[in-house]
C-alpha cells in the first residue's frame, strides 16, 4: 500500500507536465511561457503574504483581529504561492482555487473575529491637551 502511494505521489509531477505539455501544444502558447508565468505569479504571491503576515499578527496581537484568522489566510495563500511555483498547469489550477477560495473574507456568511472578553482596540482620533510637571 505504500508503495502504491509512493508511486501516485513520484507520478504526480510527471503527469502535471505531460498536462502542461498537452495544453500548451493545444493552445498555442510556449510551455516555458506558462511554467515561467506561473513561478512569477508565485513569486508575487509569497512575496506579498511575507508583508501581509507581519501586518495580520500585529493586528491579532493588539486584538483588531483573529489569530486563527490571518494563521488561516496566511497559510492559504503560502500554499498556493508554493503550488504556483510547482511547474504544471493542474498545481497551478489547484492554486487558484486556494486563492478562489472565500475563506475568512470579510463578509456576510464568515465567522467574525471573536476577542477574548473585550472589545476590540479602537484608535481615537482625540488628542489629550495638558501640563506636565516633573514632582522629584
Amino acid at each position: 500500500m505504500r508503495f502504491l502511494t509512493l508511486g501516485i505521489v513520484m507520478s504526480f509531477p510527471l503527469l502535471d507536465l505531460f498536462v502542461t505539455a498537452r495544453f500548451a501544444r493545444w493552445s498555442g502558447v510556449p510551455m516555458w511561457m506558462w511554467l515561467t508565468g506561473s513561478a512569477i505569479a508565485g513569486l508575487c504571491v509569497l512575496t506579498h503574504e511575507r508583508v501581509q503576515f507581519r501586518t495580520r499578527t500585529l493586528a491579532a496581537f493588539r486584538g483588531d483581529q483573529s489569530l486563527m484568522r490571518g494563521l488561516l489566510d496566511s497559510g492559504r495563500r503560502v500554499l498556493a504561492g508554493m503550488l504556483l511555483l510547482v511547474p504544471g498547469i493542474l498545481t497551478d489550477v489547484m492554486a487558484l482555487v486556494l486563492l478562489l477560495l472565500p475563506i475568512n473574507q470579510r463578509g456576510g456568511f464568515d465567522p467574525q473575529p471573536v476577542t477574548a472578553g473585550r472589545t476590540p482596540y479602537r484608535r481615537d482620533r482625540r488628542t489629550l491637551d495638558g501640563d506636565y510637571r516633573r514632582i522629584d
